[in-house]
């Protein structure tokens, strides 16, 4: 089942014109928003955020609101169904949302980590890296790019080799007692978990920092992990560099200043 203009749909075929700019030119903006007890209004669905970061896309662009009662009609509709909801919007204010499940390893992901893979060649970037759009060819080849060489994920960078975001969300690390997460820039994506985990972290005095995460920079972290709304939080335990070293981490426990967030 999925929903599109307003409507729920049985199957897993999309019709939609030859000539949409959403299928010749990727020209949708959409969210991944996981369903917490099967409530959008869950403090941990985020579902205003959500709705605001597409508004906010739309704005920028000059495209047509949705009904954004159909939206979230369809949203309730689908989270009866699924923990996962992908919610893509057109330039002519249609709206079309599919379900997915959790992935089903997540929960080893989360204990024991995952292999990541600095993705340095220029190409390997997403495109108007602010937004989330339906153009995300970089972002899919640099994690097509990482399966191949047994990675999980892929880290993307800009022209100086400076760390990003991953291609599906952001990145935070530990060093003596300090997390560091990446200064925002027009070349990646703020995601929601970040915005909220930042003050979380600042109401509880835990020291956190904002910096550029050179290469040099990296060096000195002896953890890192990466959010997004799907996953709450997974850490690497390997990440290949480009020139074929690799960064290893064991310090696992330190996670346990983060998870506490995500309780439900």
């Amino acid at each position: 089942m999925f929903w599109y203009e307003g409507q729920a749909q049985a199957g897993d075929r999309l019709s939609v014109m030859i000539n949409d700019p959403g299928l010749l030119y990727g020209a949708t903006v959409f969210t991944t928003m996981r369903v917490y007890g099967r409530s959008l209004a869950h403090r941990l669905t985020h579902w205003q955020a959500h709705r605001d970061r597409l508004f906010q896309s739309l704005q920028d662009f000059h495209w047509s609101n949705p009904d954004w009662q159909k939206v979230q009609a369809g949203a309730e509709l689908l989270a009866t169904e699924y923990l996962v909801l992908r919610i893509t919007l057109f330039p002519d204010g249609r709206e079309w949302i599919i379900g997915r499940d959790l992935p089903p390893d997540l929960a080893r992901r989360q204990q024991v980590g995952i292999r990541g893979w600095v993705a340095g060649e220029d190409h390997l970037r997403r495109s108007l890296a602010q937004h989330k759009t339906g153009n995300y060819l970089g972002a899919w080849l640099a994690m097509q790019k990482a399966q191949s060489l047994g990675a999980q994920e892929a880290i993307l960078v800009d022209e100086a080799g400076n760390w990003l975001e991953t291609t599906t969300g952001n990145l935070w690390g530990w060093r003596e007692g300090t997390w560091y997460t990446p200064q925002i820039n027009n070349n990646f994506l703020p995601g929601i978990v970040r915005s909220q985990l930042m003050p979380w972290l600042a109401r509880r005095q835990i020291s956190l920092k904002e910096t550029v995460w050179t290469p040099e920079f990296v060096k000195t972290l002896s953890f890192v992990a990466y959010t997004n709304s799907v996953v709450e939080m997974v850490p690497f335990k390997e990440i290949l560099l480009a020139n074929g070293n690799q960064y290893t981490y064991s310090n696992l426990a330190v996670m346990g200043d983060l998870t506490p967030y995500f309780a439900y």
